[in-house]
């Protein structure tokens, strides 16, 4: 009975951590621990499934709870951490209408969550890659910029997050193939394993160029998502031009 519980207390664990985000969103104001808070719930969320399958535990249960954790955690969280980043600096610069408007894509990021995990549950196809954008790939697109201490300086520099933000909303909940990071560890020729090759090589080429420009290291964060999504869709359209 312990074994069994032990994978859901970690999933727990994420979900305690997405709360803490939110509070430290709302009662405290710290952008930075609301986005350490949801490293350490995604960080949990790698491992309730790795213990279920090396326990021999899976159950559906666990499946479920997951997905409600990580609505809060990837979903809700990140929500609140990138509205209060933008609301408090642009109520002295458009009219409070336009506040809102932009802060809409944001506030929406929950929604398509849910959706998202909750069709990833009953979808079969996706059993070894994606189809669409994960949603704790998502949060730590915003968990990048939050721990930089990124603020907004213009009402035009939060329209164009606000649309990244719709971007990827629209993302998550769409049949977009994203590529397995997972290696062929049979076979690690460059032929077999090329598009994972690839992507670590643009991660190695973002996070060295963030470490030397002081001050944006995290954004490498937000930049290796961005690399994902670029990297999935560019790989995809020569697959379909191929077939």
């Amino acid at each position: 009975m312990i074994k069994r519980f032990i994978p859901n207390l970690i999933t727990l664990g994420n979900l305690f951590c997405g709360v803490e985000s939110v509070f430290a969103s709302l009662a405290l104001g710290d952008a930075r621990l609301a986005a350490i808070w949801i490293c350490a719930g995604i960080f949990l969320d790698f491992f309730d499934g790795l213990s279920a399958r090396l326990l021999n535990v899976p159950s559906e249960l666990g499946k479920q709870l997951d997905s409600l954790a990580d609505v809060v955690t990837s979903g809700v969280a990140p929500a609140f951490i990138m509205a209060k980043l933008v609301e408090d600096p642009l109520r002295g610069m458009m009219p409070q209408w336009g506040v809102l408007l932009t802060m809409i894509p944001f506030l929406l990021m929950p929604l398509f969550a849910a959706y998202r995990l909750a069709k990833f549950n009953i979808d079969t196809r996706q059993s070894h890659s994606f189809l669409g954008l994960p949603v704790p790939s998502n949060a730590l697109i915003w968990v990048g910029l939050a721990q930089t201490g990124y603020s907004v300086g213009s009402s035009a520099e939060a329209i164009v997050l606000a649309v990244v933000a719709l971007a990827t909303d629209v993302l998550m909940v769409s049949e977009l193939p994203m590529f397995s990071l997972k290696f062929n560890f049979k076979d690690m020729s460059w032929r077999t394993n090329r598009v994972p090759y690839i992507f670590l090589a643009g991660c190695v080429v973002l996070i060295v160029a963030m470490l030397v420009a002081v001050g944006f290291r995290w954004v490498a964060l937000s930049l290796i998502i961005m690399w994902y999504i670029l990297l999935s869709i560019i790989t995809q359209r020569r697959e379909s031009h191929a077939e």
